[in-house]
């Protein structure tokens, strides 16, 4: 059965979503940046999280539609939150992935009645001069409109090696299908990162918390993930992970991703 992709509209913002599942609980993922829109997949991401889906009725948000010119990661966790509370979701557990795991700390921090247990995957609670070093050649080929050097360059620094040349044929042809808008777009949410720095205000966050982190992590680095757990830990409901070999993608590339999110959510 095909996933549906639904959209919901609050005030100015209009955002798309798609959900599965028919758990009693409510599980919500925000993935990470990505050069075209995971609502496009939602098949797989459905496929991805099927052993989750007794427990949990699972939510996958996208970023708001229209985009202003100056967007932050603040701003999109009051977007979801706003959307969020549309749909009637609240006491949520809630997962947030690389870009998405920002926003998912924002939000827990800020909307506290929203989430009762966050789960953080490769991300990061502050944009470093490294960071954003890193991400520049991104915001540079979609400003360039070159799919094929973002998507290479994109997937070079997200997969570990044997996993990116396995795919690199893949990626080419992806980046061929790539739209002057969701160039646009990537460059704005991409751009949104800069100088987030959250360091100060991760102690506001008050629900348990799981870092998944992974030591080879080419974009954001797994000091970031350890960063974050340390500056929680002395609360006692705050585990810690790290992967070895999996990348900055390993919510995709291991093995028992979804089972540590299913044990620490139940």
């Amino acid at each position: 059965m095909k996933t549906q992709v639904e959209q919901v509209c609050v005030d100015e913002i209009t955002m798309r979503f798609f959900s599965f599942g028919r758990g009693k609980q409510t599980l919500v993922i925000l993935p990470g940046l990505s050069v075209q829109s995971v609502m496009l997949f939602a098949d797989d991401v459905a496929a991805a999280y099927a052993p989750l889906t007794e427990a949990f009725t699972i939510y996958v948000f996208d970023r708001r539609q229209t985009l202003p010119q100056t967007y932050s990661v603040y701003d999109m966790a009051h977007d979801t939150a706003k959307v969020m509370a549309a749909l009637g979701l609240k006491d949520v557990c809630l997962f947030g992935a690389s870009q998405g795991g920002m926003i998912a700390m924002v939000l827990a921090a800020q909307y506290p009645l929203l989430v009762k247990k966050l789960a953080l995957g490769s991300t990061a609670a502050r944009i470093t001069p490294d960071h954003a070093q890193r991400l520049a050649p991104w915001v540079q080929a979609a400003r360039e409109k070159d799919g094929e050097k973002l998507y290479l360059s994109f997937g070079e620094l997200v997969y570990p090696a044997a996993v990116f040349q396995a795919v690199r044929d893949q990626l080419l042809s992806a980046g061929k299908g790539v739209s002057d808008d969701e160039f646009d777009r990537f460059a704005v949410l991409a751009g949104a990162m800069n100088g987030f720095d959250f360091t100060a205000r991760l102690r506001e966050i008050r629900c348990p918390v799981l870092v998944l982190g992974a030591k080879d992590d080419a974009v954001l680095g797994g000091d970031a993930s350890v960063e974050i757990a340390q500056a929680l830990e002395e609360r006692g409901d705050v585990e810690l992970h790290m992967y070895e070999g999996c990348g900055h993608a390993a919510y995709d590339t291991a093995p028992d991703y979804k089972t540590r999110l299913l044990r620490f959510f139940q």
